[in-house]
C-alpha cells in the first residue's frame, strides 16, 4: 500500500541521488550511501516508518 504522496516522493527521489553522486563524486564519504534508503522508499511510494506509525502523506481520497 501506498503511503507516500507526491512531493514527499519527488524530495525522497531528490535527496536519495544526490548523496548517492555526492558519495560516487567523493564529496562525502560512505555514510553516502543512506541515500539508497530515501531513494527506494520515494520510487516505491511506501516507507515501512510511514505504515509503523500509521502516517500517510498521501491525499486523502473523498
Amino acid at each position: 500500500m501506498k503511503n507516500v504522496g507526491g512531493i514527499d516522493r519527488a524530495l525522497r527521489i531528490i535527496v536519495g541521488l544526490a548523496l548517492i553522486v555526492a558519495t560516487l563524486m567523493g564529496y562525502i564519504g560512505v555514510w553516502g550511501w543512506i541515500g539508497v534508503v530515501p531513494l527506494v522508499t520515494g520510487l516505491l511510494g511506501s516507507c515501512p516508518a510511514y505504515k509503523l506509525f500509521g502516517f500517510s502523506s498521501c491525499p486523502v481520497k473523498k
